[in-house]
């Protein structure tokens, strides 16, 4: 095939205009019904033929002043000035005679389950109108189509119907500049970026002034501020994502991502972004805090929208307040996608209640790796020996023997029951069940080497919940 040519379509997606526009409907099943709705919602006249219609169809055409019900059946005069026609057939014979009868007035012709005999077809949907989407399996896959809409359903907040409505507004606007093709190009550019980042706000007159200003300058002097996100990536899992992250991932123009975030996770980021490693690793050459903070303020500058990604959800333990201060100061525009944290997705994966209502009523996370290394020496012992608490411990591989050997010491029963997480979430994830006495032993012996969290606690206790461990 020659170079720059497309591989052979089945069908040829179009977008037909239709309000004010004739269409006829001939039938009264349940496909029929939705046909009208739709055609409807178009601005469409809808002449619908049936000789006992549909409730449904008559109560629309009640409350649309588009749409007619006729109590009969088709016949070929009622094709005339149509420019589509929707209709049922029983059999080819009655097909035929459509067919016949939507050439002679010149209508395109959809006959319903019947995609060999229609001369245009319906896809799936995605209505974030004027943001139209159309999937077509060409009538061989009708629910693969489905299931592909609701991908993408998922992928688009029903928000950026406003922002397209806006660049409908716009357009005129920003053509009146009399800027160049390639200065206009770069206004809807940043306007794109600005409504996939921001798609539950609605745009105001300040973002169209914000877009243009510095049009048509010089490169130097139309450098704008871009903006940071700081994401929680979850625990490992892509499938943990959540919707919003996505969103950002696949909009950003650089990554910045810990050394703990997955590979499959950095495969949802738009593919021409620019994706940094920027890990903080144990006892291992790594970016300083502060070397990340120059990183994202630098790349706003440069007009960029920066996600920095983080593990798990990065207002847990993931140093957002040193981030978010820093690109305050700087005057970035800064804000948090949270993420699913390690130990959600732990309790999850075991199928253990953090908190019972017996047992365990109070919920405390806390970090036992200060920056040097050891247990943090301000810790609230008396808090992390309550009896009737869940304690989770991030960062404590290295500290376990010393931190059980602690809380024992504050109170707790040396057969206070514990659980190491290994990778929670990961295919290879891993658990081990102990007490505060046995489970340091238990881990050394097994080799853990994290990222690893410990459940204590008398929540712990339920070892039916506990049976998928290793």
């Amino acid at each position: 095939m020659p170079a720059g040519r497309l591989l052979e379509l089945s069908v040829l997606p179009v977008f037909y205009k239709l309000s004010g526009r004739r269409v006829l409907i001939a039938g009264n099943s349940r496909a029929a019904v939705w046909k009208v709705e739709l055609l409807a919602a178009t601005g469409a006249q809808v002449d619908v033929y049936a000789v006992k219609p549909d409730a449904r169809i008559l109560a629309l055409a009640a409350q649309a002043g588009n749409v007619r019900v006729f109590e009969r059946h088709w016949s070929t005069n009622d094709f005339a000035q149509a420019v589509l026609a929707v209709a049922e057939a029983e059999d080819e014979r009655e097909a035929l005679a459509l067919q016949k009868a939507a050439a002679s007035a010149g209508a395109h012709l959809n006959i319903i389950d019947k995609p060999q005999w229609s001369t245009f077809l319906f896809g799936s949907i995605v209505e974030r109108s004027p943001l139209v989407i159309g999937i077509s399996t060409d009538g061989g896959a009708p629910v693969l189509g489905q299931s592909i809409r609701a991908r993408i359903e998922t992928l688009l907040p029903d928000g950026l119907r406003r922002w397209a409505s806006a660049a409908r507004a716009w357009r005129p606007k920003v053509a009146a500049l009399g800027l160049d093709i390639h200065a206009r190009r770069k206004i809807w550019e940043k306007f794109t970026r600005l409504a996939l980042a921001e798609p539950e706000r609605a745009p105001a007159d300040h973002d169209l002034a914000s877009l243009v200003q510095g049009a048509g300058a010089e490169p130097a002097a139309t450098a704008q501020t871009g903006m940071v996100m700081l994401v929680g990536a979850g625990p490992g899992d892509p499938e943990l994502l959540t919707l919003r992250a996505v969103r950002a991932l696949q909009s950003a123009d650089a990554v910045l991502f810990d050394d703990l975030v997955s590979q499959q996770v950095l495969d949802f980021a738009r593919r021409e972004s620019d994706k940094i490693s920027v890990g903080k690793r144990g006892f291992k050459p790594s970016c300083t805090q502060e070397d990340i903070c120059e990183l994202m303020i630098a790349l706003a500058r440069e007009g960029k929208y920066v996600v920095r990604l983080k593990g798990g959800d990065p207002m847990v333990f993931g140093r957002a307040n040193e981030e978010i201060a820093a690109l305050e100061a700087a005057g970035i525009p800064v804000s948090v996608v949270p993420g699913v944290t390690a130990a959600s997705a732990a309790a999850a994966s075991l199928g253990l209640s953090l908190t019972e209502r017996n047992l365990a009523r109070r919920l405390q996370f806390v970090t036992a790796h200060a920056r040097g290394g050891s247990i943090p020496n301000d810790l609230n012992w008396k808090a992390l020996a309550d009896p009737l608490a869940t304690t989770i411990v991030y960062m404590g591989v290295r500290t376990l023997p010393e931190f059980c050997a602690r809380l024992v010491r504050e109170g707790l029963p040396p057969d206070m029951p514990a659980v190491m997480v290994e990778r929670a979430s990961h295919p290879d994830e891993r658990s081990l069940a102990g007490t505060l006495a046995t489970l340091p032993g238990i881990v050394a012996k097994a080799g853990v080497k994290g990222p690893a969290l410990t459940i204590i606690g008398p929540a712990a206790l339920d070892r039916s919940a506990l049976k998928h461990i290793s």
